[in-house]
């Protein structure tokens, strides 16, 4: 577990610190802030693309095996952001990196659920996640200072070298996974046939999308409107991340009580905070409350979601655990996208933080939509799934006798 909680711990730091180190990305590479935003959005769409596509194509391959060499693609791309020579080939290198991020932690929650005790799925896929959560306290606010201090390429040394650690962690110490069942690519693309995998996979594209408004322009908001000194960013930066880790256990254990009242309670939580956070945003202190609140309330939404997709998709699971963090990619593309068009509409950086409770309420209707479908449909499925072990259980009563 702590193997594949280290592979979440490398995406996280290079997922984020790109975040922090905006400023620097962008003098660097003379563009201006919005523009370096796009290098947020690359990976974030490397992360759409390669979900699917990988999950699908590689449903044969031997579950371990492939976690093995999605986190050396990983690592590549990585090492090929930091000698990308102009802004154009450092968006391809974080494109390219995104591209193994959807498909390692489907497969990694999967192995993780199938290992973990009866009742116990979702803090198990939680365990996983915690290594995202993780980077955010340590991982992100150290190659966030290195990058400030060293430069912003030395950040992305640090990951891909967190990378290979990580491939040969999970070589060491995972097992070969026998438990987690191999598909084909037509089961696994299968999983796109069904609405409340569809609409699931809506929630967090759109729902998700107000944390990464916010954090993608944290640092120029911590400066610029809270007036806090530049030194003292990764330390805020670090309580986003302890944020996470809390709301990710919090998320964990809620979701093992009922999924979808998880699901509820973090995305009206994240409403509340990022309208909060617009008038929050002008102290030092209550910035950085806020963002703790910003980290706590959206990662207490992942594990609901990864456990939602995984029930729904029935056979298909490995291609719906992977799509979640497309979807909750998009949610990060939308999100720095948004937050760079209201800033560059000078409505300042505050902004985004509204742009995120907008998209929050949107998260909550759609989900009532979803739920409310889900019932009509099944109005008990507790009965149907008593059912349908009665039913199989009749039928080998009558099949197994004729064998004989």
């Amino acid at each position: 577990m702590l193997a594949l909680a280290l592979g979440g711990f490398g995406i996280g730091t290079t997922e984020f610190v790109t975040m922090g180190l905006l400023p620097d990305i962008a003098h660097a590479m003379r563009v201006s802030e919005p523009s370096a935003g796009h290098a947020v959005s690359a990976y974030a769409l490397g992360v759409v693309v390669g979900a699917p596509v990988i999950a699908a194509l590689c449903a044969r391959v031997p579950r371990k095996r492939l976690l093995i060499a999605l986190m050396a693609a990983f690592a590549l791309g990585n090492a090929a952001s930091v000698v990308a020579p102009t802004f154009d080939t450092l968006l391809v290198a974080r494109f390219v990196s995104g591209l193994p991020h959807g498909a390692y932690f489907g497969v990694a929650s999967l192995a993780a659920a199938t290992l973990a005790p009866v009742g116990q799925r979702a803090k198990a896929v939680a365990a996983v996640m915690l290594g995202l959560s993780a980077a955010n306290v340590v991982g992100v606010p150290a190659a966030t200072w290195l990058g400030q201090h060293l430069g912003w390429r030395d950040a992305y040394v640090v990951v891909a070298l967190i990378g290979v650690a990580t491939v040969l962690a999970i070589a060491r110490y995972v097992p070969e996974l026998t438990g987690v069942r191999v598909t084909d690519p037509r089961t696994e693309l299968g999983a796109l046939r069904r609405p409340q995998v569809v609409l699931t996979l809506l929630v967090g594209a759109i729902g998700f999308g107000g944390m990464f408004a916010v954090y993608t322009y944290i640092t120029t908001t911590l400066t610029d409107v809270a007036h806090l000194p530049l030194g003292f960013v990764p330390l805020v930066l670090a309580l986003f991340g302890l944020g996470m880790v809390a709301g990710n256990i919090v998320g964990g254990v809620l979701a093992d009580r009922g999924v979808d009242l998880a699901i509820y309670a973090a995305m009206i939580s994240m409403v509340v905070v990022l309208a909060g956070f617009v008038a929050a945003a002008h102290n030092p202190y209550t910035a950085a409350i806020g963002a703790f609140l910003v980290g706590a309330t959206g990662a207490a939404l992942a594990p609901g979601l990864q456990t939602r997709l995984m029930d729904v998709a029935h056979d298909a699971q490995t291609l719906a655990a992977a799509l979640n963090h497309a979807a909750l990619n998009m949610a990060n593309a939308a999100g720095a996208w948004l937050g760079g068009v209201v800033i560059a509409a000078g409505f300042g950086y505050t902004a985004p933080a509204l742009v995120g409770a907008g998209l929050g309420i949107a998260g909550v209707l759609l989900f009532t939509v979803t739920v409310s479908l889900a019932r009509r449909r099944h109005p008990y499925p507790e009965l149907d799934q008593e059912a349908e072990r009665l039913m199989v259980e009749a039928a080998e009563a009558v099949v197994v006798p004729r064998r004989r």
